[in-house]
Formats: C-alpha cells, structure tokens, sequence
C-alpha cells in the first residue's frame, strides 16, 4: 500500500451508509418480531379464556344431565345410541360404555315397543314423536313403561345428524297425577265449605226478617184453631142436647150461637188455609235458598228471585233504609235461582250496611238491556268505595267491616257464581255518588205459547 495516497472520501460515505442501513433492517426486524410477539400473547390469552369458557359450559351441561330425572339419549341417523345420561343408566342397571354404540331398539323389553321404536327409526326419524308409552328394559329384567318424546337434531347447515330421546318414567307420571288430582279435590272441598259458610251467614241475616214474616201467618192460624176449637165445644154441646132432649134443642141452639158459628166457619177454615199456605210459600222459598242446587241448570225468572231478596233483607234491616226497583215484567235466566238468590241478596244487604247510620238511605235496582245480556245495577247512596279498595274489592276475605260484623267472602262467593252462570259481577263509583254494583246475566228467549 502507497503510505502517501490519499483518503477517498466517497468510499467512507459509502461504508457509513452501508453500516447504517444495516441497522435500520436489523431495527425493523426486531420491532416486527416484537409486534408478533405481542400478538401471540394476546391469542393466547384469549384462547385461554375460550376454553375456559368452553369447559364452564361443558360443565354445565354435564351438571344438567346428571340432574335430569328423564332419561336422555343421543342418536345417529341409524338409530345407534351415541350418549347417554344417568337416569338411563340407572334404569336399566347397564354401563354406559355397553349403551354407546348399541341399537336404540335394543333397549326396550318387548316386541311391540321394539317393532313401534325400530318403524321411527326406520322411516320417520326425522319426525317427531311425543308421548309415545313403550317399555324400557330395566334392572332384572323389569319392564319400565316410560313417556318417550322423539324430536330430531339438525348440524349448523341444518343437515338432519339424528334424533334426541327424552321420557319419563309413567309411574312418576301417575304419582303426579294424583297428588296434582288429590289437591285438586282438597281445593273443590274448601270452596264449597266456603259457599256454605257464606251461605250460613247469608241465612243468619235472614233470621230477624223470616221470623216476622212467619209469626203473622202462624199466630193467624194459631187464632183460628183456637177458635174452632171452641166453636166445636159449643157444637158438641149443641148435637148432645138435641139427640137426648130434643124439646129445649131450640133454646140452647139461641143460647150457643150455633147459627152465629156456622156463619163464622167457612172464614175460619178459609183464613186457616190461607195462613198456612203463606207459611208453606216462605219455607219454600227458604228451601230453594239453602238447597244445595251447585250444579242446577234451570230456566226460570229472575224479576220474583230479586223481589224476594228485598223483601227479605229490607225486614232485618232499619226502617230507614228504602229499596226501589225498576225492573221489566219478566227476566229469563238460566241457572240456580238459590245461588243467584244469594247474590242479589247479598247485594242488598252491602248496601243496607253502606247507608247504614246515614238518614234516607236508599238503594235503586233498574235493568238494562246490553245485546244477549240483561244488566241490573244495584245504585246506593252511600258514601262509595275508596279507589284503593276497588281492585279488591271482590278478593276472598276482604272486608272494610268491623271485626264480627264480615266475613269477606260475600262478594268473592258472588263473584264465582256470576261467573258460572257465563255472566259478570262488577263494581265502580257511580257518578251521581254511592256505588253502583252491575249484575250481568246472559238472558234466554222467551217461549211463545200459543192459546188453543
């Protein structure tokens, strides 16, 4: 090398950029391998977190077969069982590497419930099945009958991959059944032991008022009889004297009042016989009131069913309280004149306590006809029902009375016997003040008799 010559400056430009453009590739390397550094630790994390999220969900499903009281079991379009849960295992007593893999219509003890599961399997797979009863082998060779259910199972692109069997074994079925029956008749027992508590507290208020109205026709009766049973003294008396002394006949004929008797005798015997009828009218009525006619289906006419319970009521209550009606000559209703006798009475009797206390306290029953229905409004004049109280109004023991004075199954009661007869019971404010309670009742034709 010539000691002398001369450096080159371009050939040192050259190799410092050489040396750094190298590092600037080895910088852009490491950054790059930083970036997908970085990436797989994010996939990473989030691929831990799938399958975590993944065996929770396995888990679960685990969990939800194992606490499954039906028997489940998974098939291929074949009809061979692929899984299976617990409740079959325990059924039929076997493992369930011996079920995986075997025929689905293998598992059933006879041949009608084989034959009926290998015609599904054969042809209608893909249709569903439900509450088929076939009988399952179980433990000792025991017939199980099971409900079964069918139901086909479809891939993401809806490819049909095979069928899902469900059943519960019929004994558990019956045993539900039953106690679902017997509670069934518990509650059918305590609503009519509630109908006839309310109906007993229906005829309690009646007591004051029955009580008047038979007094007069028996203490009428009981005149009478008192009276023929002197009138017929007097006659004896009479009849012995002439068959023995016929000579002083005429005198004690004056003396007695024979005459005056027999002329008394027909008005006697007839008020007799209309005071007992009277008598027998009102326990008739008081028959058909506390009958247990529940399931009566009956025509007859509402109008006298509504009058009878005012005029019932209106004896047990004070004379201050005045009952008005405006109803048309006939209403025919088909159903229980007793039940809805109750209602109405019932009716009349909530307005009698609403005014209660209260001078001119009246109530006004009108009809009024809506398409097939009759509705009659029982409208008082009381103070009217707080807007709380209104939606429960027809709840069972619900009551604004003072305790003893309710029981708070009047109206709930009435409310269910209006519903059995198709009609409706409701209650509201009305806007000339007091409440207004509407009886709606579905009416039936009047018959057309023709004169012959």
């Amino acid at each position: 090398m010539n000691s002398s010559a001369k450096p080159n400056p371009l050939e040192d430009i050259a190799a410092a950029a050489g040396a750094a453009a190298g590092e600037h590739v080895w910088m852009d390397v490491i950054q790059k391998m930083d970036e997908v550094y970085h990436e797989l630790l994010d996939y990473e994390v989030a691929l831990e977190q799938k399958n975590a999220a993944l065996e929770e969900s396995q888990q679960f499903i685990v969990s939800v077969l194992t606490s499954m009281s039906d028997v489940l079991i998974v098939c291929n379009r074949n009809g061979v069982i692929e899984d299976v849960n617990p409740s079959l295992l325990a059924i039929t007593g076997k493992s369930e590497e011996a079920l995986k893999g075997a025929a689905l219509v293998d598992l059933f003890a006879d041949e009608a419930s084989r034959r009926r599961m290998q015609q599904h399997v054969a042809g209608h797979i893909g249709e569903p099945l439900h509450d088929c009863e076939l009988l399952l082998q179980g433990r000792d060779n025991m017939a199980v009958p099971v409900s079964l259910n069918c139901t086909p199972r479809y891939n993401s692109v809806g490819k049909m991959m095979g069928t899902v069997v469900t059943g519960r074994p019929v004994g558990e079925l019956r045993r539900a059944y039953q106690a679902l029956h017997q509670t069934h008749e518990e509650l059918k027992r305590t609503q009519q032991q509630l109908l006839h508590s309310e109906k007993m507290a229906s005829l309690g208020r009646l007591v004051a008022g029955v009580a008047h109205e038979l007094n007069n026709p028996i203490s009428f009766v009981l005149g009478n009889v008192v009276a023929l049973k002197r009138y017929m003294e007097r006659i004896g008396t009479y009849l012995d004297a002439v068959h023995h002394d016929g000579e002083h006949a005429p005198k004690l004929r004056k003396e007695l009042r024979i005459d005056r008797i027999l002329e008394d005798l027909p008005s006697l015997i007839e008020g007799t016989v209309e005071g007992a009828e009277r008598t027998r009218d009102v326990v008739d009525g008081l028959k058909r009131f506390s009958a247990m006619d529940r399931d009566e289906r009956v025509k007859f006419d509402l109008v006298p069913v509504i009058e009878r319970a005012v005029h019932w009521v209106s004896r047990a209550v004070p004379d201050t309280f005045g009952v008005t009606l405006d109803l048309p000559a006939h209403i025919p209703v088909l159903g229980s004149s007793g039940q809805l006798q109750q209602v109405a009475m019932n009716l009349v009797q909530n307005a009698a306590d609403a005014v209660a206390g209260q001078t001119g306290g009246s109530l006004h029953i009108s009809a009024r006809q809506e398409a097939d229905q009759i509705a009659i409004d029982f409208h008082d004049n009381g103070p009217g029902i707080p807007a709380d109280n209104l939606p429960r109004i027809f709840d069972p023991f619900f009551t604004t009375k003072p305790v003893g004075q309710g029981t708070g199954l009047g109206l709930a009661i009435s409310y269910g016997i209006v519903e059995r007869h198709g009609g409706k019971l409701t209650a509201a404010n009305h806007e000339d003040g007091g409440a207004v309670f509407t009886l709606s009742l579905p009416v039936v034709a009047i018959e057309n008799r023709s004169k012959e």
